[in-house]
This record gives C-alpha cells, structure tokens and sequence, in this order.
C-alpha cells in the first residue's frame, strides 16, 4: 500500500504558495531576536550554521530558472557547488543582514526548476534545520506536513527520500499519512518526514522494528 495521492486541486500553485509564505514569515519572526552566538549554531542541514541555511532559503527564493541553469553552467555542473556559491551571495554582511534578506523573499514566488510542493518540503525542513538545533518548537498545521511527507515518499528530486523508505511501512500517529509495506515505522508526520530526508536527529521519535534500518540508511548506525 502507498499514501493516497494528492488530487490536481489539492496541489494546484495557487494553493501552495501561500503556505509557503506563511512557514517563511513564522521562521522569521522566530529568528528576529536570535543572538549573535545563535546564529553560528550547526544546524541540522550538514556543516551548515542557523545563518547559513538561512541564506540557503532566500537563495531559493530569489533564484528563477534561467539564473538555476546559468549558475550550474558556471559551476560546469557541479550542483554542490552551485548551492554554495548561490548561499554565498545571500549571506550577507552580518546575521542582521541575513535576516533582513530573508524576510524580503517572504512572498517571493520565484523558483529554480522543481514543483512548488518541493519548494513547501524544502521551506519546512529547512525550517526544522534551524528550528530544532535552537530549541524551537512550532506547530506546522497537520494538513501542510502531510502534503510534505506525500511529495517525499514518492520522489528522490532534491533529496534521497523514496529510496531511504524502501521495504518499510510508515504510520503517523498524528494525521492521515502511510506509505508503503514491510517493517513498520510509526511517529508523528513531521519526524517522518525529518527522517525521510535524513535528519537522523529525528530517529529517537519513531518507534517500530524499522527504525533501525533507518538508523543504518541515515549513517546513524
């Protein structure tokens, strides 16, 4: 069995997007009164600080389709690199400025080349990157991480998600999301979502005799 997919109307652009922005203005409101020490916090996003993927997130935001494919001719097809160098120039002067930057793309609706729903999957775990570390709780509305987890159980774009849930059976025990057969794994939808895109620090939320292969898939073995 799979989760059931989303209907056309469900995922329409026009639907999406203002989730978007309303996970982009709740992280900035959480993040204006960081201190400097705060900022240069590692993330959960590997060898990133707060400030940095930060600065991911407005790259994002600010990078449409042809500037996508011009960096990555630049970068001669090297997308990690492409990804730094586009971080690089949204970072800013200081953490202030970084803010300040990412509150400007707040209603930004430009994209590089993927779904929108990837752009709603990206703004959430992200989020929880910065979130998590810092030791701030907040309450994503069900419906929203629900759609989240659907993109990720059945795609492999921007991150390996379908293939680390191969052979297993995930359950939330807070909204309507399961997918596929095998071992089970249950938790609540936005740590499964975590660990589907390898957030090992997430793994201590889920139960069932799958985690540990999780844990072996996420390199927490």
């Amino acid at each position: 069995m799979t989760a059931s997919k989303p209907s056309t109307d469900r995922s329409s652009t026009s639907e999406i997007w203002p989730l978007i922005h309303a996970e982009r203005a709740a992280l900035a409101a959480d993040l204006a009164e960081l201190s400097d020490g705060q900022w240069e916090t590692p993330s959960l996003c590997a060898g990133l600080t707060v400030r940095e993927v930060l600065a991911h997130l407005t790259a994002g935001a600010s990078l449409n389709t042809v500037r996508w494919l011009a960096g990555v001719i630049r970068c001669r097809f090297d997308f990690d690199k492409q990804v730094a160098l586009r971080l690089a120039e949204q970072l800013g002067a200081s953490p202030a400025e970084t803010h300040e930057r990412f509150r400007n793309v707040v209603p930004s609706t430009t994209k590089p080349p993927l779904p929108v729903v990837a752009m709603l999957g990206e703004t959430i775990v992200h989020a929880e990157d910065v979130r998590r570390p810092l030791g701030i709780d907040h309450d994503y509305p069900i419906d929203v991480v629900t759609r989240v987890a659907e993109y990720y159980q059945g795609s492999d774009l921007v991150v390996l998600a379908k293939g680390r849930i191969g052979g297993l059976r995930l359950v939330a025990t807070d909204g309507p999301f399961r997918t596929g057969s095998g071992s089970p794994v249950s938790g609540t939808t936005l740590a499964l979502t975590m660990v589907m895109t390898g957030r090992a620090t997430y793994l201590d939320d889920l139960e069932g005799d799958g985690v540990e292969l999780l844990r072996e898939r996420c390199g927490a073995a």
